[in-house]
C-alpha cells in the first residue's frame, strides 16, 4: 500500500470539492439548519409505553390500581420489580419506560379514608414518553379517586389516592433536550449518505472512474483515499451541530464522551457503507437518489426519530431493529441525557458494531469487486 498514492486521492477529492463551493457551504450549513428546523418541532401520540410496577401493598387497593393501568391502552406492564432499587437499571436500559410505585400500607390509609401517596417516576429521555406518560398516569389515578368515592356512596371530593410523579434525567420536560441528540444522528446519516451515494456514480458518468482503475491504484488506497475526506467532513459537522445544540439550545450533556464517540464512530462506519453500496450499484445520479429516498423514508419514521417506537403497530415494532438509526438514536440519548455508560449501553453499541462490520465490510468487497471487472 502506498502512502503516496492515497495522498494524492485524498488531495484529489478535497479539489473535486473545491471546484464545486456550493456543495461544501451546504455540507456546513446544512446541519445547522435543519438542526434549528426539527430542534423546534415535536409531536406524537404515544400509547403501550413499557411499565414496572413495584407493589409493597400486596393489597386489595394495589392490585385493582395496577388494573386501571394495565387496562387504560397507555400502559404495557412488562416489569414487576420487588423494591425501587430495581427500578434504575431497568430504566438505564430502556427496557421501562414509566414505573409506578405502591408503598406498603395504601390500602391502610383508603380503608382510614386518609390519602395515600402513589409514585409515578417517568424517563425524561424521551420528552414526548415523559409528558404524555405522566399526563396519562394522571388521568387514570383521577378515574380510580372517583371510582373509589362511587363505591363508597360519597358525592363530595374526599381523600382517595394522590400521583406523586417525579421525572428521572429530564425533570424539566424539555423536548429540546432529546430531540438535539437524536438530530446529531440523523443528520450524520442524511449527510453521509448523500454525499456518499454520488461518489462513485459521479466518476463513472463522468469517465474517471474507469481511467483510474487501469492505473496501479489498489482497491484499498482508493477507498481509503476516497471516504477519508468525507469521514474528515463528517466529523466538522458533528462538531457543529453538538455546539449549536449545547451553546444555542443549552442541551446539558450528563454522559461519557467517549459513548457518544464509539457510537457516532460506528454509526458513521455504516452510513458511509450504505452510501457507497448504493452508489456502486447506481448508473447514474438520478437511480443513487431514488435508492437514498427508499432507504431514507423508512428509517426516519420507523427509527423513532419521529415516531415513539412504542406507538407503533406490533408487527411493525420488530422492524425498528434492522434499522442503525434506532440504535444510534437509544446510543446518544441515553448519554446525553440519562448519563448512561457502556455496560447499559452494551447491547446497542454491539449492534451498531454489527452494522458496521456487515455493511462496511459489504461495501469494501463491492468496491474490490468492481475494481477487478
Amino acid at each position: 500500500m502506498s502512502g503516496k498514492r492515497i495522498r494524492l486521492l485524498i488531495w484529489k477529492e478535497f479539489t473535486q470539492l473545491k471546484r464545486d463551493p456550493m456543495l461544501v457551504r451546504l455540507l456546513l450549513l446544512m446541519p445547522v439548519i435543519q438542526l434549528i428546523m426539527f430542534g423546534y418541532v415535536v409531536a406524537a401520540d404515544i400509547r403501550h409505553l413499557s411499565t414496572a410496577v413495584v407493589d409493597l401493598d400486596h393489597s386489595v387497593a394495589s392490585r385493582a390500581l395496577t388494573d386501571q393501568f394495565a387496562s387504560s391502552g397507555y400502559f404495557t406492564i412488562n416489569a414487576r420489580p420487588t423494591s425501587e432499587d430495581d427500578l434504575r437499571p431497568l430504566l438505564d436500559r430502556g427496557q421501562i419506560q414509566v414505573a409506578v410505585v405502591i408503598p406498603a400500607g395504601t390500602q391502610d390509609h383508603l380503608d382510614r379514608g386518609e390519602t395515600a401517596q402513589i409514585g409515578i417516576i417517568v424517563d425524561g429521555s424521551d420528552s414526548q414518553v415523559s409528558a404524555v406518560g405522566s399526563g396519562y398516569a394522571s388521568q387514570i389515578i383521577s378515574r380510580y379517586n372517583r371510582q373509589l368515592m362511587t363505591d363508597a356512596g360519597i358525592s363530595v371530593a374526599a381523600p382517595g389516592v394522590d400521583a406523586q410523579i417525579r421525572v428521572m434525567f429530564n425533570p424539566t420536560l424539555d423536548p429540546i433536550n432529546t430531540m438535539i441528540p437524536g438530530l446529531i444522528a440523523a443528520i450524520m446519516m442524511i449527510s453521509l449518505m448523500a454525499i456518499m451515494s454520488q461518489a462513485v456514480v459521479k466518476e463513472r458518468e463522468s469517465g474517471t472512474l474507469e481511467q483510474m482503475f487501469v492505473t496501479p491504484i489498489r482497491a484499498s488506497e482508493y477507498l481509503i483515499g476516497k471516504l477519508t475526506p468525507y469521514a474528515g467532513l463528517a466529523t466538522l459537522q458533528m462538531l457543529i451541530v453538538a455546539a449549536v445544540g449545547i451553546l444555542w439550545f443549552r442541551v446539558p450533556f450528563n454522559g461519557q464522551l467517549g459513548v457518544v464517540l464509539v457510537g457516532l464512530a460506528l454509526f458513521m462506519l455504516t452510513c458511509i457503507g450504505l452510501g457507497l453500496l448504493v452508489s456502486l450499484v447506481s448508473h447514474t445520479r438520478q437511480q443513487a437518489q431514488q435508492a437514498m429516498m427508499f432507504i431514507m423514508l423508512p428509517t426516519m419514521v420507523l427509527s423513532g426519530f419521529i415516531f415513539p417506537i412504542a406507538s407503533m403497530p406490533p408487527l411493525i415494532q420488530p422492524l425498528t431493529n434492522l434499522i442503525p438509526l434506532t440504535f444510534a438514536l437509544e446510543v446518544l440519548r441515553g448519554a446525553f441525557v440519562k448519563g448512561t455508560g457502556f455496560a447499559a449501553l452494551a447491547p446497542q453499541l454491539l449492534a451498531l458494531a454489527a452494522f458496521a462490520a456487515v455493511i462496511f465490510t459489504a461495501s469494501i468487497i463491492a468496491t474490490r469487486r468492481r475494481i477487478a471487472e
